[in-house]
């Protein structure tokens, strides 16, 4: 199983740990690419919209861009972790996800991307856990992804070292229980309902701007998807 890890921070605190903790129960290290933001991405989306004009690769963060691009299109399953920032997520993490717009079911979704599995991981010391989770779910669902699973984490620290050792084992025994289901379901990928309708609903767009010439429609027109083929089937 192949994976990418992207942190929605630099440092290694809570977030950071659990996801490493479940890595380690479901393959090894060799088969793990792992990104820390903003170093890996430090640049902002400017709207310049050259991506979807020209092409992702004209993109001026592309240089930052295709090693994580890379990542992500080969690995099985991919990891996002994000502490918990004034209630959302890290301004990092959506920095990045800004810059994957074009991969929205409405423009050129990927096909990889039906066949993925996803998890997030996020953490905070009070609350805002789920309001940080929903911005990242919420960009790997229009992306084409089905399996997402959250995992939300109360510290009640500052840092890793402050978790108190009852909660460091209950941390443990629930990355064991999530790593089995991500083995047991592994190679049984299915397309929910909710993203075939939506995916029905851009074609039925898509159909209705045929011969327009757009870059998207292009690209819909390329894949077959106008016509008998889906992203889901291989």
């Amino acid at each position: 199983m192949k994976i990418t890890i992207i942190h929605g921070q630099n440092h290694k605190g809570c977030s950071y740990h659990v996801s490493r903790s479940l890595v380690e129960k479901l393959t090894t290290d060799d088969n793990i690419s792992e990104f820390f933001l903003p170093k890996d991405m430090p640049e902002f989306c400017i709207g310049c919209y050259t991506c979807l004009i020209k092409g992702k690769e004209y993109c001026p963060h592309y240089k930052y861009m295709k090693p994580i691009t890379e990542s992500i299109l080969k690995s099985d399953l991919l990891i996002f972790t994000t502490p918990v920032y004034c209630l959302r997520t890290t301004g990092a993490m959506k920095a990045l996800l800004d810059h994957y717009f074009t991969w929205f079911v409405v423009h050129r979704p990927k096909e990889e991307m039906y066949f993925k599995k996803a998890v997030i991981i996020s953490s905070g010391a009070g609350s805002g856990m789920r309001q940080a989770a929903k911005d990242i779910k919420d960009s790997l669902f229009y992306w084409g992804i089905s399996d997402i699973r959250i995992y939300k984490l109360r510290s009640l620290a500052m840092s890793w070292s402050d978790v108190n050792n009852e909660r460091r084992e209950k941390i443990e025994n629930d990355m064991i229980k999530l790593a089995k289901k991500i083995k047991n379901n592994y190679g049984k990928e299915r397309v929910s309902l909710r993203c075939k309708v939506v995916f029905y609903l851009m074609r039925m767009a898509q159909k209705k701007d045929r011969g327009s010439g757009t870059k998207d429609n292009q690209y819909w027109l390329e894949k077959g998807w106008l016509d008998d083929k889906r992203p889901w089937k291989k």
